[in-house]
């Protein structure tokens, strides 16, 4: 499956913003997705998934309250809604799927995941 992320931008603290990921593929209603971003200097980070039904879902502790995952299968798309953003969430965005069979104990490893796509930048400014 091919990923494509969009939605990025410059925003001012407090605002928001939705990503969207879109996936090529018959096979997308099978996988779990994910969003992760990379900040500068810092490791890519789990942000949050929903698994292949889009009911199980989890988010980071910064993220929770905050941003909601969702997913269209019809349509092929994950979305971030992202709310009250924070100069902190400045990053690198992207969407991952996942296959494994073990989404409830992997979904934060971003080892886990088997198709990434290329990334959006995220910018909040204070």
């Amino acid at each position: 499956v091919q990923l494509q992320a969009s939605g990025g931008g410059l925003v001012q603290a407090g605002g928001s913003l939705r990503l969207s990921c879109a996936a090529s593929g018959r096979t997308f209603g099978s996988y779990a997705m994910g969003w992760f971003r990379l900040a500068p200097g810092k490791e890519r980070e789990f942000v949050a998934s929903l698994d292949r039904n889009g009911r199980l879902k989890y988010y980071a502790d910064s993220v929770k309250g905050r941003f909601t995952i969702s997913r269209d299968n019809a349509e092929n798309m994950v979305y971030l809604q992202m709310n009250r953003l924070r100069p902190e969430d400045t990053a690198t965005y992207y969407c991952a799927a996942y296959r494994g069979i073990n989404y409830w104990s992997e979904y934060g490893i971003r080892d886990k995941y088997d198709y990434w796509g290329q990334g959006t930048q995220v910018t909040v400014s204070s």
